[in-house]
């Protein structure tokens, strides 16, 4: 079976995104014809909620859990079997998105965004090499080379999603690469270019990086049981 956009669920978690959302979903109805179902899961105290809605966006609204929560509570709400994920900050090339589902339809199970390939000279230089570092430790433990195991742009066959219990929150986005990875599912990473972020981060790099490196361990040595 061939997937069209119709066939396709946009997710994505939001939190105070109100300077980036709707640039985000503008790219998505371009990419997409306005066929993709667009999931937002909102934690916000600005106007994310509104301004997805407005859009066309189906919003669900839960209180503020931390990113992994609302990701993955974004994936089980899309509907769609194909679901591609990507952040409210503006950061990711929607006007890719045709391409990662021709990819899904040439048999890929995961079809995964990297931004380190082509540098990420937008990203924040402590970041950038710490997800460097994340993608070779998680290399290292799951056997196989990953190159950006912190993307928050990847695109997942329905079942991928549903048949995997996920455990992470704050390394959800490395966890959602390397559980599928070393099950054997078919895994594919395609550059992409990575822009400047619109509106203010709310995440700590150093607690935030500590509990990726933890998560990419912990998943690894579950993976390998």
């Amino acid at each position: 079976m061939e997937f069209g956009f119709e066939d396709v669920s946009v997710v994505m978690g939001a939190y105070n995104e109100e300077a980036a959302i709707g640039s985000v979903l503008s790219a998505i109805e371009s990419a997409t014809d306005g066929q993709a179902e667009v999931v937002v899961v909102d934690s916000s105290t600005d106007r994310t909620a509104e301004i997805a809605r407005d859009h066309g966006a189906r919003v669900v609204e839960q209180e503020p859990q931390g990113y992994g929560v609302a990701v993955e509570a974004a994936l089980k709400a899309g509907t769609r079997p194909v679901r591609i994920t990507t952040d409210c900050d503006d950061t990711y090339p929607m006007d890719r998105i045709p391409e990662f589902l021709d990819l899904i339809n040439e048999g890929y199970d995961v079809v995964s965004g990297d931004r380190l390939y082509r540098g990420a000279r937008t990203m924040p230089r402590l970041n950038r090499y710490g997800n460097h570092a994340f993608a070779a430790l998680a290399s290292v433990l799951a056997g196989q080379r990953l190159h950006d195991v912190t993307t928050g742009m990847r695109a997942y066959r329905a079942d991928v999603v549903e048949s995997i219990e996920w455990t992470e929150n704050t390394g959800l986005s490395a966890e959602l690469l390397i559980r599928p990875a070393m099950r054997g599912y078919a895994v594919h990473e395609v550059p992409i270019d990575y822009d400047e972020r619109l509106g203010e981060t709310t995440l700590d790099p150093f607690v935030g990086g500590y509990e990726i490196a933890r998560s990419i361990v912990e998943v690894c040595l579950d993976e390998r049981r």
